[in-house]
């Protein structure tokens, strides 16, 4: 067995097929001064056309998995409009004579080095951001065809030192079985992709093989674990094609938990609701069953386009998902951006840390007529059914203050133009930085509810960027640090009457069902793909039994025996999905 790094999720057994390094080998070409001007014509119409495809292929798959992942192509198009790139590659023309081509090539050489040399595995990443952009313009410059896949007539599983987003976006799932890489990891944008995608991936077995894989030699993969078997055994093969039929009849049975209401043996109800980013997800969303949206990230309306979304625009998207919720709330989240989230019109200041900078609720009350826009957009689309505004980022009373005052101006003008509105349209905010924990009582005397985004929360209490891949390891949702401000956060909401819920990834992870039933927690908000998995484990679960567990992880000191008291208990509670899969009526 080769231990590799699990990056998605997922047994694959099959044969490979080694994908040829997308390299270009080019001569010193050099050309005439005066056909300078030529060679630069020629240049400029190649990222035309490269930009021009990364926007097809960014639509493309968005289509697919929604704005979020497809945003990964994003950075590429910022490359191609990166002054310091650019300009390396027309000092090297107009200094060197060199045609385009060569220019570029030298180009992509010296950065990409530079990002190798760098410690932070997360920009080593990042180079082949700059290979894949550098790669698809030489491409055009060269009038080089693509590399091509097998035909999709036998699945395989693809194996290659490092996978670019654009060779990815290409693949189609239906035909790879899982994927096989030789550099990256888990934060990697190839890695990000294969996740949504479904497709099993194991990363980072550079020097780690024996021998090179060949095409036509059989694999068997584990994206969980990392593990790769070369050349496996026929015992081998039957027990694996056993687990990856079983994790295939789960996810078959799981979806038979659509119309099931979340509610643990001995009757404590949950409600699980969606975060999306599009009504493309929503429909996901409502599909797995969610009860609601207690998320909806509107940044991602303000993405891919050249200007701002117009009042109506948002206000149209914000009233189709509104109604197609129906009975359940539909928390809508302001204007997001900042940190790694950007927009190719509003140009934010350069930072050292953008994500401890300029960004979410900072931004909208510096800009009150972009706020006032989307803020008149989300109260309209109150009048047709249960929404709720919440304001991200929040650090201070004063900040919450302010934008509830520009809330009742846009609330006032509306009621002047005689346009319905909900008069009481719940307010809420985000508690993810530990500023807005510490003074939780006293944001609760000025909102109707809270909402923890638990991903945020634990980077910030632990100082710990958890893309950063040389300290990953240190990014632990069950720190004691984090639990403790989680319990200080509910205990405020109870002080003040408020409700609170929970959004991020702990609570889309099973193992936290404990912590939320002791704390009273009974609304989460999770992605689509997570809905499923969470209520089946409510339904396998007697919470005073769960309750029992999470006073001890409260006691505990260290991350490790929170997570291994959690885990053992997910163990203990059982997997009983057929009895639990009968399809119910949901109660009204």
């Amino acid at each position: 067995m080769i231990q590799g790094i699990g990056a998605a999720a997922g047994v694959a057994i099959g044969k490979a097929f080694v994908l040829p390094n997308w390299e270009w080998s080019l001569p010193d070409t050099q050309v005439n001064p005066v056909d300078l001007a030529k060679e630069f014509e020629r240049l400029y119409e190649g990222i035309r056309t490269s930009k021009n495809e990364i926007e097809f292929i960014k639509k493309e798959f968005r289509e697919v998995v929604g704005p979020e992942e497809s945003s990964i192509f994003d950075a590429h198009l910022a490359i191609l409009d990166d002054p310091v790139f650019m300009s390396e590659i027309r000092g090297i023309i107009e200094r060197q004579y060199k045609a385009a081509e060569v220019a570029v090539k030298e180009a992509i050489d010296h950065f990409v080095q530079m990002f190798d040399l760098l410690d932070d595995e997360y920009m080593k990443e990042r180079a082949v951001d700059i290979k894949d952009v550098g790669n698809r313009l030489l491409k055009h410059l060269l009038g080089a065809p693509e590399v091509v896949l097998p035909s999709d007539t036998q699945p395989y599983i693809l194996v290659a030192k490092e996978l670019s987003p654009s060779q990815l976006v290409h693949l189609n799932p239906a035909y790879v079985l899982g994927i096989v890489t030789m550099m990256g990891g888990k934060t990697s944008h190839s890695s990000i992709m294969a996740r949504a995608l479904g497709i099993p991936l194991v990363a980072g077995l550079e020097n780690k093989l024996p021998s090179p894989i060949q095409t036509g030699d059989m694999l068997v993969i584990d994206g969980e674990t990392g593990s790769v078997q070369l050349h496996p055994d026929e015992t081998t093969v039957t027990n694996y094609a056993s687990i990856r039929d079983k994790q295939q009849k789960k996810r078959e049975q799981l979806e038979l938990l659509a119309t099931v209401e979340a509610v643990t043996k001995d009757g404590v109800t949950l409600r699980l609701a969606g975060n999306i980013s599009s009504v493309k997800e929503l429909k996901v969303a409502l599909k797995y069953g969610a009860g609601g949206v207690g998320l909806f990230r509107t940044e991602f309306l303000y993405m891919d386009r050249s200007s701002f979304p117009t009042e109506e625009e948002q206000f149209d998207v914000y009233k189709q998902v509104v109604e197609q919720v129906g009975d359940g709330s539909v928390v809508i989240r302001t204007l997001d951006i900042g940190g790694d989230k950007h927009l190719d019109y509003f140009q934010l200041p350069e930072e050292q840390n953008p994500f401890l900078g300029y960004r979410a609720i900072r931004i909208s009350l510096d800009h009150k007529d972009m706020f006032k826009t989307q803020l008149t957009a989300i109260v309209r689309a109150s009048a047709f059914g249960k929404v709720k505004v919440m304001f991200p980022m929040i650090s201070s009373v004063e900040e919450v203050q302010a934008a509830k005052a520009v809330l009742e101006e846009v609330k006032q003008e509306l009621a002047d133009r005689g346009v319905p509105f909900d008069r009481n349209l719940p307010v809420g905010i985000m508690i993810e930085v530990p500023a807005a924990v510490m003074i939780a009582d006293l944001l609760a005397e000025e909102v109707d509810f809270f909402s923890i985004g638990t991903n945020d929360l634990v980077q910030y209490v632990l100082a710990v960027d958890r893309m950063n891949e040389q300290i990953a390891h240190m990014y632990h949702p069950y720190h004691p640090a984090v639990l403790r401000m989680i319990r200080m956060t509910v205990e405020a909401a109870a002080d003040a009457g408020i409700q609170v819920s929970v959004c991020g990834e702990m609570a889309a992870d099973e193992r936290s069902l404990p912590l939320w039933l002791e704390l009273g927690i009974s609304e989460l908000s999770m992605s689509p793909q997570a809905l499923l998995k969470v209520k089946h484990r409510a339904l396998n679960t007697i919470a005073s039994e769960a309750r029992t567990v999470a006073k001890a992880c409260f006691r505990h000191r260290t991350s490790l025996e929170t997570e291994e008291k959690l885990s053992a208990f997910v163990r203990r509670s059982g997997i009983v999905l057929e009895a639990a899969a009968k399809p119910q009526e949901k109660s009204s």
